[in-house]
């Protein structure tokens, strides 16, 4: 089954991109206007972040959401038999902040959001990176899908960790210079063991695990976000948090995160992933304090 899936994708994603696009204009029409795939989730999440906003408002951000939503998985077939000149041209960066990093021996971990078009970025940091990239992922329940996407994610050089299994994993790169790519606005799997902190003014939990991996191997963090300057095409802006975390109080790298990462999503609000739950638990006095 594997490799009936992975030959018909391959065949697909030869087709230029703008053709590619008019599959995804397709799928924003059954999954927006047709079927509304998790659009009270997307539009109870608008609410929250932008109580502002007219109605009108953020049914226009939910539309281009979904639009990014459909492209991105348009865009990440496209990636498996895309060269890496393509990779290059529809992925820029100001990635030269990695090179005095890694010139002064640093360890580096980058934190970013759900933020498109992360699959593109997975497969273009490599190319122009001095670093060895090592990916956090979540296994895929359906075996077939999750090996097609190690395959794809993986086709440039980039390391895949399994989150369920991530400290056994890293082992063997805990003494080589690595980057690791962290999506850090993930929910806690138990509410009770994250940091809580107040997001888009609402308590909400988030995973403790990103900030501790800084400090315990004194690597440097860099946050980023993605803008789109047009479709297909994507710019990474890089942004030194620390290079000496241990120099920050407890917690203090996750609210500095925070704080970035809503100046992002109210600057760029549809690039961000709102068919998730994000404010899925309510904070408890036994949870500890709201930091």
């Amino acid at each position: 089954m594997y490799y009936i899936i992975y030959g018909f994708l391959y065949l697909l994603s030869l087709l230029p991109l703008r053709i590619l696009f008019l599959f995804s204009d397709l799928a924003h029409l059954i999954v927006y206007r047709l079927s509304g795939y998790r659009k009270n989730i997307v539009m109870q999440n608008l609410t929250i972040a932008f109580p502002e906003k007219s109605e009108a408002e953020k049914e226009r951000i939910a539309s281009r959401f979904y639009r990014h939503f459909t492209d991105t998985f348009i865009e990440t077939i496209k990636l498996i038999s895309a060269s890496p000149a393509f990779m290059k041209k529809h992925y820029r960066a100001n990635a030269e902040i990695f090179d005095s990093l890694y010139a002064a021996g640093k360890k580096c971990q980058i934190h970013l959001g759900h933020n498109f078009n992360w699959e593109l970025a997975n497969v273009a940091m490599p190319l122009m990176m001095p670093y060895k990239l090592l990916t956090v992922y979540a296994p895929i329940k359906n075996k077939t899908f999750d090996r097609l996407f190690r395959k794809i994610r993986s086709r440039t050089g980039a390391t895949l960790l399994p989150a369920n299994n991530m400290s056994q994993a890293i082992v063997p790169y805990r003494n080589q210079q690595y980057m690791l790519a962290l999506v850090a606005d993930q929910n806690p799997g138990i509410p009770s063991k994250g940091y809580w902190l107040n997001f888009f003014g609402r308590p909400t939990p988030f995973v403790k695990g990103p900030e501790k991996g800084a400090r315990a191997n004194d690597a440097a963090v860099v946050f980023v976000h993605f803008t789109q300057p047009r479709r297909g095409y994507y710019e990474a802006h890089f942004e030194l948090a620390t290079s000496d975390p241990l120099s920050l109080p407890e917690t203090q790298l996750t609210r500095n995160y925070i704080q970035y990462l809503e100046r992002v999503i109210r600057a760029h609000p549809d690039m961000w992933l709102w068919s998730h739950r994000r404010w899925k638990h309510e904070w408890k006095p036994e949870y500890g304090p709201i930091m």
